[in-house]
C-alpha cells in the first residue's frame, strides 16, 4: 500500500471515529493481503480475495474470528478508499455454530510451542499470555508500570480488561526473570510489547500470525524428531 493511499485510509477511519485499535487491525488486513500477492490491494481482484481467505482458513487454518478481522479490514478499505463495490463477505463462511470445546494443549506441548520460537519479543509476549492467563487483547495494552515485582506483591495490572474493569493478576518469578531479560534487550518505554510504528503497541492481528507460525514451527519439530 503506498503512502498517499494509507494516509487517505488513515484519515477516513479518523474522521469516523474507528478506535485505534480497529484501525490498526484493518490497516494489518489490507497490508497482509497485499503482501500474501506481493501487489498493490487497489490492483488485487475480487476473485484473488475470496482466494486469500480460503488460504487463511483451509490452509493457514486460521480462526474464524481473526478471518473476520480480516475481512472488515478489506471492505472497508476497498468500499471507502476505492469506491469499490464489493462482496460481503469474500466467501467467509458464517461463523460455525458448533459447541465443540478448543483444544487444551498439554504442559508439554505449550512447553515445546513457546520455546520454538526465536524472536525474544514474541516469545515473551506469549508467555506473559499463558503464564498470566491474559487475553490478547489485554496482553497488548499492558506497560512496563503494569508489571509490579516488588516480592511482597508479585502480579501484573491489567487496566481496562474485559467489563472495562481493572484486575490483578499473579506474576510468577520465572516470568518475571524472562520479562526482565526482555527489558534489558529492548527497553520497551511507552507499551511493554511496542507495534512497529513508534507509539503504538503490537496488534492482535500480529499476536495470531505469532501464534499460527509458532503451532507451525513446533509441530514440524515435533515430527522431525519423531523421524530420527
Amino acid at each position: 500500500m503506498s503512502n498517499p493511499v494509507r494516509e487517505k485510509f488513515v484519515e477516513h477511519m479518523k474522521f469516523h471515529c474507528l478506535t485505534k485499535e480497529t484501525q490498526r487491525g484493518y490497516i494489518s488486513g489490507v497490508r497482509c493481503l497485499a503482501k500474501h500477492y506481493n501487489q498493490s490491494p487497489e490492483k488485487i481482484s475480487d476473485d484473488q480475495v475470496r482466494e486469500y481467505f480460503r488460504h487463511l482458513l483451509l490452509e493457514r487454518k486460521l480462526e474464524w474470528s481473526s478471518c473476520k478481522t480480516y475481512l472488515s479490514g478489506i471492505t472497508y478499505f476497498y468500499r471507502h478508499i476505492c469506491n469499490r463495490e464489493v462482496d460481503d463477505r469474500f466467501g467467509l463462511p458464517p461463523r460455525p455454530r458448533g459447541q465443540k470445546l478448543p483444544a487444551v494443549l498439554s504442559m508439554e506441548e505449550v512447553s515445546r510451542l513457546l520455546n520454538s520460537i526465536d524472536n525474544l519479543k514474541h516469545r515473551v509476549l506469549l508467555k506473559t499470555i499463558y503464564s498470566a492467563g491474559l487475553r490478547v487483547s489485554e496482553a497488548i495494552r499492558l506497560k512496563p508500570e503494569h508489571i509490579e515485582s516488588d516480592p511482597s506483591r508479585m502480579v501484573i495490572r491489567v487496566e481496562q480488561g474485559k467489563g472495562r474493569k481493572d484486575r490483578y493478576t499473579v506474576l510468577s518469578r520465572q516470568l518475571l526473570g524472562e520479562l526482565r531479560a526482555y527489558w534489558q534487550e529492548y527497553l520497551p518505554k511507552y507499551w511493554l510489547f511496542p507495534g512497529q510504528k513508534p507509539g503504538t503497541h503490537i496488534t492482535s492481528v500480529s499476536v495470531s500470525m505469532i501464534l499460527y507460525d509458532a503451532k507451525k514451527k513446533s509441530v514440524s519439530q515435533r515430527s522431525a524428531a519423531c523421524i530420527h
